[in-house]
C-alpha cells in the first residue's frame, strides 16, 4: 500500500475508506511488507511482514502470517496462494489479458494467463467491479461460475471539483494555455490513447484545443501528434485541476473492468466521451456520450460536434454530477462485507 495511485491501490484505499464508515463485526487486520503508510486509518491493525521479494511475500509470507494471526477471511487481488485454504477471496478487476492478448507484453500475458485462472479455482469467492467484468470472468474462466460477486468502485476521495478559474490557472503552470481535452491513464496499448491523439489531430483549426495526456509513460508506440501534450504523472491536486479545467474527457480504452476516471471526470464537471470498451458504458449510464466507432475520423467528428454544442455539454455535466453520486465506497464496503460473511461462516 502507499505510493502513487494505480487502479489496484485506488481500490484498496477506497475499500478501506468505505469499511471505516460502515458498521460491521469484523476485526480487520492489514498486512504489508513495509511500515504502515501514513494514510492508513489507525482503526485498522497493521502487521508488517518482511519478505525477500514481492512474489514470495504474496504467495508464502503473507498467507502464512494471516493464518498464524487466525484470519477467517484472507482477501487479495489477483494472485491467491494455496496456503489460504478455504478462506481465500480474490478481487479480479478484469480479464482483458484473455480478451485482447495483443494488448499485453508476452511475459505479462503468460503470467496472468497462468496465475488468474489458478487463483479463481483456489478462491472461495471472487470479487469484481462491474457486471460486465463478472460476465467476462465467468465466460473466460468457467471455474468462476457461481463464485463471482460485484462490488462497484467509486470516485477516489482525493479527487475534488475545483473552481474553473483556479483550475485553468493551475493548468497554465504545466504550460497548458488555452482550451484543452483530457485523457488519463498509463500509456499502453489497451488504453488506446493513439485513437484520442489521432482524433484530436483531425480537429479543424478553428477549434484550438490541445489534448492533454496525463499518466505514466507505459509501453508501446504513442505519437503525441500536432495537438498532444504529455504531462507525465501529476499530483492528485493537479489531476483535480485538469479535470475541472478540461472541456471534454476522452476515454478511448479498448477494455476496462470499471473505469474510475469516468467518475473522476463526472465529479469535476467534465463532460465525457467514451468508447464501448468493457464496462465503460455500464459505468457511464446516460451521463456520457458513447462512441461505438473506433475510427479517428468518427471520434474527431463527435468531438467537434460536442465542443460546438454548449447545451449538450451543460446537460452532460449535470448528468455526470448525478451519476457519480450513485457510486460510493460505503456501498462497495457493504457488498464486500457480505462476501466476507459468506466465506467466514
Amino acid at each position: 500500500m502507499g505510493g502513487t495511485h494505480t487502479g489496484d491501490s485506488t481500490y484498496w484505499a477506497g475499500l478501506l475508506s468505505g469499511l471505516s464508515r460502515v458498521q460491521h463485526g469484523f476485526h480487520i487486520v492489514l498486512f504489508g511488507n513495509s511500515q504502515r503508510p501514513e494514510d492508513v486509518s489507525k482503526q485498522f491493525r497493521w502487521i508488517e511482514v518482511p519478505a525477500k521479494n514481492n512474489r514470495y511475500w504474496s504467495m508464502v509470507a503473507f498467507p502464512l502470517a494471516a493464518r498464524k494471526a487466525g484470519a477467517s477471511v484472507i482477501h487479495t487481488q489477483y494472485s491467491l496462494s494455496p496456503f489460504v485454504g478455504q478462506r481465500g477471496i480474490t478481487t479480479i478487476h478484469d480479464v482483458s489479458f484473455l480478451i485482447g492478448p495483443e494488448w499485453f507484453k508476452p511475459r505479462d500475458r503468460f503470467l496472468l494467463s497462468r496465475s488468474i485462472p489458478l487463483a479463481v479455482r483456489r478462491a472461495a469467492r471472487v470479487i469484481t467491479v462491474s457486471e460486465s467484468s463478472k460476465n467476462e470472468i465467468e465466460r473466460f474462466i468457467p471455474s468462476a461460475n457461481g463464485k463471482v460477486a460485484v462490488t462497484y468502485n467509486a470516485c477516489p476521495d482525493w479527487i475534488q471539483s475545483v473552481d474553473r478559474g483556479k483550475a485553468v490557472a493551475a493548468a497554465r503552470t504545466l504550460g497548458i494555455d488555452g482550451p484543452f481535452l483530457l485523457t488519463v491513464g498509463t500509456r499502453w496499448p489497451r488504453k488506446n490513447m493513439d485513437l484520442a491523439l489521432q482524433a484530436a489531430a483531425l480537429l479543424p483549426k478553428n477549434l484550438p484545443h490541445k489534448l492533454v495526456v496525463t499518466g505514466k509513460q507505459g509501453w508501446g508506440a504513442t505519437e503525441l501528434g500536432s495537438r498532444g501534450v504529455a504531462t507525465g504523472y501529476v499530483s492528485n491536486e493537479m489531476l483535480s485541476n485538469l479535470y475541472s479545467a478540461a472541456d471534454l474527457y476522452l476515454a478511448p480504452s479498448r477494455h476496462e473492468g470499471f473505469g474510475i476516471p469516468l467518475l473522476e471526470a463526472f465529479r469535476c464537471g467534465c463532460p465525457v466521451l467514451a468508447s464501448t470498451g468493457g464496462a465503460l458504458p455500464e459505468v457511464a449510464g446516460d451521463a456520457a456520450i458513447i462512441e461505438p466507432d473506433w475510427q479517428p475520423e468518427q471520434w474527431a467528428n463527435t468531438i467537434e460536434r460536442l465542443l460546438r454544442d454548449t447545451s449538450t455539454l451543460r446537460e452532460l455535466r449535470q448528468r455526470g454530477f448525478e451519476r457519480e453520486k450513485q457510486f460510493t465506497w460505503q456501498e462497495c464496503a457493504r457488498r464486500t462485507l457480505e462476501v466476507y460473511r459468506e466465506v467466514a461462516t
